[in-house]
């Protein structure tokens, strides 16, 4: 996998749309789509901002080795996981249905932002 397959890897893990991805990094939707399709040269800028913005591990998006987030990250990752495991079902489907609207206001608020 490439460092470009990798960028779009994590915007998916991410459930960003490119638009909101790209706002969020200060590039072009154009310049990110050639990114993802291969067509861009991902600089070491972008790479910087990608980590910053998203607490990507650096070392995996240009690599593949490692986990994709930083450390922070996957401690607050597997404390959510552990606190959702002692959840009833119920209240799984209701946590995950929260966090898939939380995402879309986010997209909604870059997408915003981008229009201004």
């Amino acid at each position: 996998m490439t460092v470009n397959e990798r960028i779009r890897e994590l915007r998916c893990s991410l459930r960003l749309s490119q638009r909101a991805f790209a706002k969020a990094v200060y590039v072009s939707n154009g310049y990110l789509a050639g990114i993802e399709l291969g067509n861009n040269e991902v600089k070491d800028r972008l790479i910087h901002l990608i980590s910053t913005t998203f607490s990507a591990n650096k070392h995996w998006l240009l690599t593949g080795e490692g986990c994709m987030f930083n450390s922070t990250t996957e401690k607050k990752m597997e404390r959510m996981t552990s606190l959702f495991n002692e959840l009833y079902p119920e209240y799984q489907d209701f946590v995950l249905r929260q966090i898939d609207e939380l995402i879309e206001l986010q997209n909604i608020k870059y997408e915003k932002t981008d229009k201004k």
